[in-house]
Protein backbone atom coordinates (compact mmCIF):
# COMPACT_ATOMS: atom_id res chain seq x y z
CA UNK A 1 0.00 0.00 0.00
CA UNK A 2 3.26 2.17 0.98
CA UNK A 3 3.93 2.11 -2.67
CA UNK A 4 0.59 2.86 -3.95
CA UNK A 5 0.47 6.66 -2.13
CA UNK A 6 3.45 9.32 -3.14
CA UNK A 7 5.43 10.79 -0.17
CA UNK A 8 3.69 13.58 1.50
CA UNK A 9 1.65 14.83 4.46
CA UNK A 10 -1.94 14.00 4.54
CA UNK A 11 -4.71 14.46 7.22
CA UNK A 12 -7.89 13.31 7.71
CA UNK A 13 -10.99 13.77 9.88
CA UNK A 14 -14.51 12.43 10.12
CA UNK A 15 -15.71 16.48 10.99
CA UNK A 16 -14.10 19.35 10.35
CA UNK A 17 -11.21 20.88 12.13
CA UNK A 18 -12.02 24.74 11.68
CA UNK A 19 -8.62 26.25 13.98
CA UNK A 20 -6.42 24.09 12.09
CA UNK A 21 -6.25 26.73 8.84
CA UNK A 22 -3.08 26.33 7.56
CA UNK A 23 -1.77 22.73 5.90
CA UNK A 24 0.35 23.82 3.96
CA UNK A 25 2.43 25.75 5.70
CA UNK A 26 2.18 22.62 8.01
CA UNK A 27 3.21 19.83 5.08
CA UNK A 28 6.35 22.30 4.36
CA UNK A 29 7.39 22.47 8.89
CA UNK A 30 6.90 18.97 8.57
CA UNK A 31 9.78 18.54 6.35
CA UNK A 32 11.46 21.25 8.20
CA UNK A 33 11.62 19.17 11.41
CA UNK A 34 12.77 15.98 9.63
CA UNK A 35 15.45 17.73 7.61
CA UNK A 36 16.57 19.28 10.96
CA UNK A 37 16.63 15.91 12.52
CA UNK A 38 18.21 14.38 9.78
CA UNK A 39 15.40 12.19 8.26
CA UNK A 40 13.72 12.58 5.13
CA UNK A 41 9.67 12.50 4.65
CA UNK A 42 7.71 9.02 3.21
CA UNK A 43 4.20 9.31 4.19
CA UNK A 44 2.64 10.67 7.24
CA UNK A 45 -0.93 10.70 8.22
CA UNK A 46 -2.40 12.77 10.29
CA UNK A 47 -5.91 11.22 11.36
CA UNK A 48 -7.98 13.60 13.77
CA UNK A 49 -10.46 11.71 15.91
CA UNK A 50 -12.66 11.47 19.18
CA UNK A 51 -11.48 10.44 22.37
CA UNK A 52 -13.22 7.29 22.24
CA UNK A 53 -11.64 6.28 19.04
CA UNK A 54 -8.16 6.75 20.16
CA UNK A 55 -8.72 5.23 23.93
CA UNK A 56 -9.79 2.09 21.58
CA UNK A 57 -6.64 2.53 19.11
CA UNK A 58 -4.66 2.67 22.71
CA UNK A 59 -6.56 -0.24 24.19
CA UNK A 60 -6.13 -2.49 21.11
CA UNK A 61 -2.34 -1.63 20.29
CA UNK A 62 -0.86 -0.71 23.54
CA UNK A 63 -3.06 -2.23 25.99
CA UNK A 64 -3.78 0.98 27.89
CA UNK A 65 -7.37 1.39 29.22
CA UNK A 66 -7.00 5.00 29.68
CA UNK A 67 -7.75 8.45 27.00
CA UNK A 68 -4.25 10.34 25.05
CA UNK A 69 -4.01 12.80 23.14
CA UNK A 70 -1.64 11.09 20.74
CA UNK A 71 -0.68 7.78 19.51
CA UNK A 72 2.13 7.66 17.14
CA UNK A 73 3.06 4.23 14.90
CA UNK A 74 6.08 4.13 12.83
CA UNK A 75 5.37 2.33 9.79
CA UNK A 76 8.89 3.01 8.19
CA UNK A 77 10.72 0.63 6.56
CA UNK A 78 13.26 2.42 4.72
CA UNK A 79 16.47 3.74 7.02
CA UNK A 80 15.82 7.83 7.86
CA UNK A 81 12.85 8.03 6.23
CA UNK A 82 9.79 8.83 8.19
CA UNK A 83 6.41 7.19 7.37
CA UNK A 84 3.58 7.22 10.01
CA UNK A 85 0.53 6.92 10.95
CA UNK A 86 -0.43 9.78 14.08
CA UNK A 87 -3.74 9.61 15.85
CA UNK A 88 -4.74 13.00 17.56
CA UNK A 89 -7.67 12.83 19.84
CA UNK A 90 -9.53 16.46 18.73
CA UNK A 91 -11.35 16.44 22.53
CA UNK A 92 -7.87 15.89 24.17
CA UNK A 93 -6.49 18.94 22.47
CA UNK A 94 -9.65 21.14 23.20
CA UNK A 95 -9.66 19.83 26.85
CA UNK A 96 -5.42 20.44 27.38
CA UNK A 97 -6.11 24.05 25.64
CA UNK A 98 -8.25 25.16 27.92
CA UNK A 99 -6.44 23.33 31.34
CA UNK A 100 -3.30 24.65 30.17
CA UNK A 101 -4.46 28.45 28.82
CA UNK A 102 -3.52 28.12 25.19
CA UNK A 103 -5.09 29.13 22.29
CA UNK A 104 -6.41 25.62 20.92
CA UNK A 105 -4.39 26.32 17.59
CA UNK A 106 -0.98 26.35 19.51
CA UNK A 107 -1.89 23.08 21.53
CA UNK A 108 -2.90 21.15 18.20
CA UNK A 109 0.02 22.01 16.89
CA UNK A 110 2.35 21.26 20.05
CA UNK A 111 0.24 17.95 19.89
CA UNK A 112 1.21 16.97 16.10
CA UNK A 113 4.98 18.50 16.56
CA UNK A 114 4.73 16.02 19.19
CA UNK A 115 4.11 12.73 17.61
CA UNK A 116 6.76 13.92 15.12
CA UNK A 117 9.31 14.28 17.64
CA UNK A 118 8.27 10.44 18.72
CA UNK A 119 9.25 9.76 15.00
CA UNK A 120 12.90 11.51 15.17
CA UNK A 121 13.70 9.65 18.26
CA UNK A 122 12.41 11.59 21.08
CA UNK A 123 10.99 9.38 23.97
CA UNK A 124 8.63 10.48 27.11
CA UNK A 125 8.58 8.41 29.75
CA UNK A 126 11.75 9.73 32.14
CA UNK A 127 12.08 12.81 33.43
CA UNK A 128 15.06 13.71 31.33
CA UNK A 129 13.89 12.58 28.10
CA UNK A 130 10.16 14.42 28.83
CA UNK A 131 12.56 17.75 29.39
CA UNK A 132 14.36 17.48 26.16
CA UNK A 133 10.95 16.72 24.71
CA UNK A 134 9.15 19.95 25.88
CA UNK A 135 12.41 21.92 25.01
CA UNK A 136 12.27 20.52 21.07
CA UNK A 137 8.33 21.01 21.06
CA UNK A 138 8.70 24.92 22.05
CA UNK A 139 11.66 25.07 19.56
CA UNK A 140 9.71 24.14 16.78
CA UNK A 141 6.88 26.09 18.21
CA UNK A 142 8.23 29.07 18.50
CA UNK A 143 9.71 28.55 14.87
CA UNK A 144 6.32 28.01 13.17
CA UNK A 145 4.05 30.76 15.04
CA UNK A 146 7.12 33.41 14.43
Amino acid sequence: MQGDLKKGVYFFSKGTIRFFKNKTKFKLFVVHILKSEGLRLGIINFIFCSDDELKKLNYDFLNHDYYTDILTFSLSDIKNVVTADIYISIDRVKDNSTLFKVPIVNELHRVMIHGLLHLCGYKDKKRLDIKKMKAQEDKYLKIYFQ
